[in-house]
């Protein structure tokens, strides 16, 4: 009987021990493979400049952007300023801007400024005009809950292979950004630079100009298919996109996804997507991807078509 007792005694604690673990599992936030499904590789937004066609016709409302966006399963926007451009102190836009955002569960996660002036101008006082110009934008991201603004080095000195020229526009560049983000960071703002043709589009440069920055406000925001430094009379000078992203992704704060690539040969091929989000995720990065992309005439169904393998991919690479 004693034997016996035993025996019952050491099942019904086997029992209860793969229950208890069974449980474990259920009740865990990891899947069998160590996956939080809660908790992504990544997250997915959607950057403004995918429907600019249909802005820029009056099909579509700057406002409503970013319940469209929800509608076809994006939850986080990327602004472009260029939609509401004599708005950026407007509180009473800015403020409808976050009430359609807030009621519908929207992350609002940066505005990309373009036609405030040349970051890296020759003229001292020209770039100091350059920093002013930006200001409204830190405020009015700080103002829509965005972690940061993304603007262009752009600069008077034409691309060069000639080092010393290269150089010179670097320091040009880097010295009109500290100054924006010594402002910027009073507004826990971050400054970021999109790889934007150019010297830009140099992804060694790049990184090396935001190095010459030294400060932590400044990143950058590597866009996949954006590494095209020079197109002139049919000769494009080109940047390899992996290499590129990969040279950029330590300063990251954002990303742009374009379904193409470029390599040093000029030549455009479709982006391979597990490759990039690998080296991408390889450097720490889980913050947002942001889809630029949108196939004139069916932009949103593009858009979802991108979606839908970036959610493939978030699960895989978790």
């Amino acid at each position: 009987m004693k034997n016996q007792a035993s025996l019952q005694r050491r099942t019904f604690l086997k029992k209860a021990s793969l229950a208890s673990m069974a449980l474990g599992l259920f009740s865990s936030p990891f899947d069998l493979l160590g996956r939080n499904p809660a908790n992504p590789a990544f997250k997915i937004s959607l950057a403004e400049w995918s429907v600019n066609r249909l802005i820029f016709s009056g099909k579509l409302d700057h406002l409503d952007f970013p319940l469209e966006s929800k509608k076809h399963g994006v939850h986080a926007v990327e602004y472009v300023n260029q939609f509401f451009m004599d708005k950026a102190q407007d509180k009473a836009y800015l403020g409808e801007m976050n009430t359609r955002c807030q009621n519908e569960g929207i992350e609002q996660v940066l505005i990309m400024c373009d036609r405030e002036g040349m970051l890296g101008a020759k003229s001292e006082s020209d770039r100091l005009q350059t920093v002013e110009n930006h200001k409204k934008w830190v405020e009015a991201a700080q103002f829509l809950g965005c972690h940061s603004i993304r603007i262009n080095a752009y600069t008077e000195i034409p691309w060069s292979e000639d080092p010393q020229v290269a150089a010179e526009a670097m320091k040009l560049c880097a010295d009109g950004m500290r100054p924006l983000c010594e402002f910027a960071d009073d507004y826990g703002i971050d400054v970021l630079i999109e790889n934007h043709g150019g010297y830009s589009s140099d992804g060694k440069w790049l990184s090396g100009m935001l190095k010459m920055v030294d400060h932590s406000r400044a990143g950058s925001l590597p866009d996949f298919g954006n590494f095209i430094i020079q197109s002139k009379e049919g000769n494009t000078i080109s940047y390899d996109s992996y290499r590129g992203v990969n040279e950029l992704m330590p300063l990251a704060k954002g990303v742009s996804l374009k379904p193409y690539v470029y390599d040093d040969a000029g030549n455009r091929s479709p982006l391979d997507y597990e490759r990039m989000m690998h080296l991408v995720l390889s450097h720490g990065y889980q913050g947002y991807v942001g889809i630029e992309h949108g196939d004139r005439d069916r932009e949103w169904e593009s858009i979802v078509e991108i979606r839908s393998i970036l959610e493939s991919l978030q699960k895989k690479l978790a």
